[in-house]
């Protein structure tokens, strides 16, 4: 038999059991638009990190206190005597003998407080910088000025705040400089307002304020001594990054007084470190969403398999017919195995369509709800879902078709 032929007698078979075809193939469209969706999702939650991972640029390495990559079932608490990073360690890193590979050092204190002006009162994430901060962290301003040398110096009662903040206490976000906003009940004096950078999956770097680290000491966390909370660090290039932190890795070893073969009281991250990191657990994530997916695909193709094996029963004194004027049982065979892949296909293609909807729809309430998430349907993702359907078609119709092609044409004729 020609294929055109087997593919017109397919529909025409599918098309005389309508609903029964219709609710068979609804099994496939869901499957296939939960794995495209899920996918999608995953991808999707993959890019923003990886997006505001990049965003801090590519040459950046973060320098916590305590050991963050020690093995299983093993935490910084092994390490005896844990000394805190102080200002002291930032200075020493940013030492161009020692650190020829660093270009610039910021220490930060972080931490929570809440922001009053004109009435309103907003719970946000205050950081304590210095004027390397800015260009540490990619920050630029669309008004004003960041922080100066001079301000830290002199516990400046000055703050840099984030476009989202601007709007939740003022309703606006421009002509802002001069302004007087509280923190932690202490007024400062804005100064300068971030670009905007957008929600990521570290939160929002729009509803933030930075201030002097000093004033932050002293006005708004209460912080005592030099003690900091993380020092970025910044390297000469992106391809110096291995050797800056090698580099930063002696410095506190030496300043820690850490023996040699020691475990570290502190923790240099990477960029890359933090990509693959990140990668690692969306894809995780990823391939635990498809999975769950592909459980209903599955489903839908023991559909697939009980609606044919009702089909062969029905149409039993039709084979046994076929077969008496000539047909051969690989004819048979071909033409059931050609309505389950039909049936597949079909709920394969609208499942794809049905799953990029599902993609905006998440795409708009995400944005609706103030998150910068967009659902992302690769290439790859669609051609496994249409290539894993059309498979679960053939696989769940092997059984039905064999039994159809192997019936005897007397037995056949005579079934009732």
């Amino acid at each position: 038999m020609k294929l055109s032929q087997i593919l017109f007698e397919a529909l025409e078979s599918l098309n005389s059991n309508k609903l029964r075809s219709g609710l068979t193939i609804l099994g496939i469209v869901i499957g296939v638009a939960a794995v495209i969706a899920m996918l999608a999702i995953g991808q999707g939650a993959q890019n923003s990190i990886s997006g505001s991972i990049n965003g801090i640029g590519t040459n950046v390495l973060f320098v916590f206190s305590g050991n963050r990559q020690m093995g299983p079932g093993r935490n910084s608490s092994a390490v005896k005597n844990v000394r805190p990073l102080t200002l002291d360690d930032a200075a020493a890193i940013n030492d161009p003998f020692a650190a020829p590979s660093v270009s610039a050092v910021a220490p930060v204190l972080q931490g929570s407080t809440d922001a009053a002006a004109q009435g309103q009162t907003s719970t946000t994430t205050v950081y304590g910088a210095t004027a390397e901060y800015a260009v540490v962290r990619n920050e630029t301003v669309t008004e004003g000025d960041f922080l100066s040398t001079e301000q830290v110096l002199g516990h400046g009662s000055v703050a840099v705040i984030g476009p989202d903040l601007a709007d939740t206490l003022f309703g606006r976000h421009e002509g802002l400089v001069g302004e007087s906003i509280r923190l932690a009940g202490q007024p400062f004096r804005i100064i300068g307002v971030l670009a905007s950078k957008g929600g990521s999956s570290f939160g929002n770097a729009d509803n933030q304020v930075i201030v002097p680290l000093t004033a932050a000491q002293d006005r708004i966390l209460h912080r005592s001594g030099e003690n900091v909370d993380t020092i970025f660090v910044q390297a000469v290039s992106a391809e110096l990054t291995t050797q800056a932190s090698d580099e930063i890795n002696l410095i506190l070893q030496t300043r820690h007084q850490i023996p040699i073969g020691g475990e570290n009281d502190f923790t240099v991250f990477s960029q890359q470190d933090m990509l693959q990191t990140a990668s690692s657990i969306t894809g995780i994530f990823t391939v635990f969403l498809g999975g769950v997916a592909g459980i209903s695909l599955l489903v839908g193709g023991i559909g697939i398999m009980n609606i044919m094996l009702v089909s062969v029963a029905e149409r039993t004194r039709e084979i046994g017919l076929r077969k008496a004027l000539g047909a051969r049982k690989r004819d048979i065979l071909t033409q059931f195995l050609a309505e389950a892949s039909l049936l597949s296909l079909l709920g394969g293609l609208v499942g794809i369509l049905l799953g990029w909807v599902i993609s905006i729809v998440i795409e708009r309430v995400a944005v609706a709800t103030g998150n910068a998430f967009s659902p992302s349907i690769t290439l790859s993702s669609v051609l496994l879902a249409t290539i894993f359907s059309a498979a679960i078609g053939m696989f769940f119709g092997i059984y039905p078709a064999n039994r159809a092609a192997s019936l005897q044409p007397v037995e056949a004729l005579r079934y009732e």
